[in-house]
């Protein structure tokens, strides 16, 4: 008995579905890249439920004959191919024929679709891949699909779909990668009737500016290189703009989105010594070269591209980059720290008129010196008024990676040493930090040296401040929610489309931080409080911080888990920030407070605090 056969379209057809259709932005994205592909000048998109009850995709394309309408929904019917070298000339989106037969055989799909030349259209309902009705309508030109109940005769798939806010953000993320590079294309993206995104045709940095806000875009410098190879356009964002989270980063090949870990590593080895480590510049880096000389048919997805001359395009992308930073100054000078110096020590300038007259050699300056100055005594107090008591000074060792956001603002300081008015957990620690002795010095503007029975002990001042505000936080947020303070004048911050999904179970949240944050348009936020203590943080920087915290968690089913994220982010951007000059006093202070929190040697998210240097190594030193 035989016993192979073949398998019906519709069994074949969910197979495909399988590695084509994962998720309701699967739908979104092929619909999308059809109609880019129709030429159409105008998309709108509508969802239902973050797209599990409907998913609408309208455009002003060219639209399909009846007998084209029909054929689309076959396996492997496609008009952008006919042959197998046209894989190697492609200048379309798509061409493998499986995006519309796979989304029939998972959901019930209506399409209505007119030709400009035709008086009247074609309306087709298809479900589970059986066509169901097909018959003559009136309709506008172009196509108009609707997409059903996805997955409704596959419930095991439709059960794996993550909560409304992640589908939707998804949604909105695949809608971005389409919408940056097709400036020339309008866009629209609506959600249960409320308008999350709508972009107007405009140039590649508007797009962006209307996609992510202007803020970002004011941030980008322009990259442009033309070959004979590839060409290259795009921005890439300034060393200041660097983040922890790895968003806003974007490469194009030919129109098409696509990710390329080697051509990433390319710009972050020209950041490297600009930015801090684990962090990531922002970049819009969209790459023209011969169709003939990509692999886009390696993936069903076609996000992953192979070039037939990566390591000269790598070479040139590099080239590009600090050419543009170099021409923009975004390269750093070599700036001498001459903070602190006396101001009746002269400095010596090779082209001042006593250094160039006659061609003698100049006497060196004289240096008055200070007889009462002693290297082993500890470090001053300007707590009376003597000093910068709490002033900021940009160190050259401040390549932290936890304070991108307190790098920006010095936390007030009062009278009596460090603004720790916010009591602390009293659990007793492990780690004791014997405060009988004094505090010895400040090292490179970021750790406290003070001596114990073990040895010379550091303490990381950031992360130590850190520790104490995220317990502070911690013990308040699960009693009452923080004291906000007002703004002068609201401060106007834009929110990226993918994360506007967040943002309904993360505003509770954000009250309860003390942010009074509400939502004035789409993407566009309004700040009229911060917590009391945070006055200088820049808000922008901390809600992108909070809402990265709840990206990571599933705030409906973990909310204490949220609650820690924000309090970690919120506790980050207020602390002490590298570089800033502590007077003894204020060391002392911070020790005390260190002492009294629920894990002292460490950050919530595990760095290292403290660091004991044993006795008997540095006895071993002499």
């Amino acid at each position: 008995m035989d016993i192979i056969h073949l398998l019906p379209d519709s069994v074949a057809n969910q197979i495909a579905a399988g590695e084509v259709i994962q998720r309701p932005a699967s739908v979104v994205k092929e619909l999308v890249e059809n109609a880019v592909d129709a030429g159409a000048t105008l998309i709108e998109v509508n969802i239902i439920d973050a797209g599990r009850t409907s998913i609408q995709v309208v455009d002003n394309g060219c639209g399909m004959s009846e007998t084209d309408a029909r054929l689309a929904f076959e396996r492997h019917a496609t008009s952008k191919i006919r042959k197998a070298d046209d894989l190697f000339s492609l200048t379309t989106l798509g061409f493998r024929g499986e995006a519309l037969p796979s989304i029939a055989s998972v959901a019930q799909v209506q399409l209505t679709t007119r030709r400009h030349d035709d008086e009247i259209g074609t309306s087709l309902r298809i479900e589970g891949s059986r066509v169901v009705q097909q018959q003559p309508e009136a309709c506008q030109q172009g196509s108009n699909f609707v997409v059903q109940n996805l997955f409704f005769n596959v419930p095991a798939r439709r059960k794996f779909l993550k909560t409304d806010q992640t589908e939707l953000a998804n949604i909105t993320a695949e809608l971005e990668r389409i919408v940056l590079i097709h400036h020339d294309i309008g866009f629209t993206l609506t959600h249960n009737g409320a308008t999350l995104m709508r972009v107007r045709l405009a140039s590649p940095k508007q797009r962006i500016a209307d996609t992510f806000g202007q803020r970002l875009a004011d941030s980008l410098l322009p990259v442009d290189v033309d070959t004979p190879l590839v060409s290259i356009h795009g921005f890439v964002g300034l060393p200041q703009a660097a983040r922890k989270r790895r968003t806003q980063q974007f490469f194009f090949v030919d129109g098409r989105y696509m990710r390329h870990p080697y051509f990433h590593r390319a710009i972050q080895e020209v950041y490297a010594p600009l930015i801090a480590p684990e962090t990531s510049v922002p970049y819009f880096i969209a790459f023209k070269v011969d169709p003939s000389e990509i692999d886009v048919n390696i993936h069903p997805t076609k996000t992953e591209i192979k070039f037939e001359n990566e390591q000269a395009i790598w070479q040139i992308l590099l080239a590009a980059l600090r050419e543009a930073l170099g021409r923009h100054n975004a390269i750093p000078t070599i700036d001498f720290d001459t903070e602190g110096r006396p101001a009746d020590i002269p400095v010596f300038n090779p082209l001042s008129k006593s250094g160039t007259s006659g061609g003698h050699t100049p006497h060196p300056p004289v240096v008055p010196i200070d007889t009462a100055y002693d290297p082993f005594r500890a470090t001053p107090s300007f707590a009376d008024g003597d000093g910068p008591a709490f002033g900021t000074r940009p160190s050259p060792f401040a390549d932290d990676d936890d304070s991108s956001l307190s790098s920006h603002h010095s936390s007030p300081a009062t009278d009596d040493g460090l603004n720790l008015s916010m009591q602390p957990s009293t659990y007793a620690p492990e780690l004791h930090l014997d405060n009988a002795f004094p505090v010895a010095f400040q090292i490179m503007g970021r750790y406290i040296a003070t001596t114990s029975a073990e040895g010379l002990r550091l303490v990381d001042q950031h992360r130590a401040h850190m520790r104490i505000l995220y317990d502070t936080y911690m013990s308040q947020i699960g009693s009452a929610a923080l004291p906000s303070q007002r703004l002068l004048f609201p401060d106007i911050v834009d929110i990226a489309p993918s994360d506007v999904p967040l943002l309904p179970d993360l505003l509770p949240e954000m009250q309860r931080l003390g942010i009074d944050v509400t939502l004035i348009a789409p993407n566009v936020a309004s700040v009229a409080g911060m917590p009391s203590g945070l006055e200088g943080v820049d808000p922008s920087r901390l809600i992108a911080e909070l809402i990265d915290a709840a990206r990571q968690t599933n705030a409906t089913h973990a909310t204490e888990t949220l609650r820690s994220k924000l309090a970690l982010a919120l506790a980050r951007a207020a602390a002490i920030p590298v570089g800033q000059v502590l007077s003894a006093m204020e060391m002392q202070d911070l020790l005390e407070h260190l002492s009294m929190t629920s894990a002292p040697a460490i950050t919530p998210d595990g760095k290292t605090i403290v660091a004991t240097i044993p006795a008997e190594d540095i006895r071993r030193l002499f």
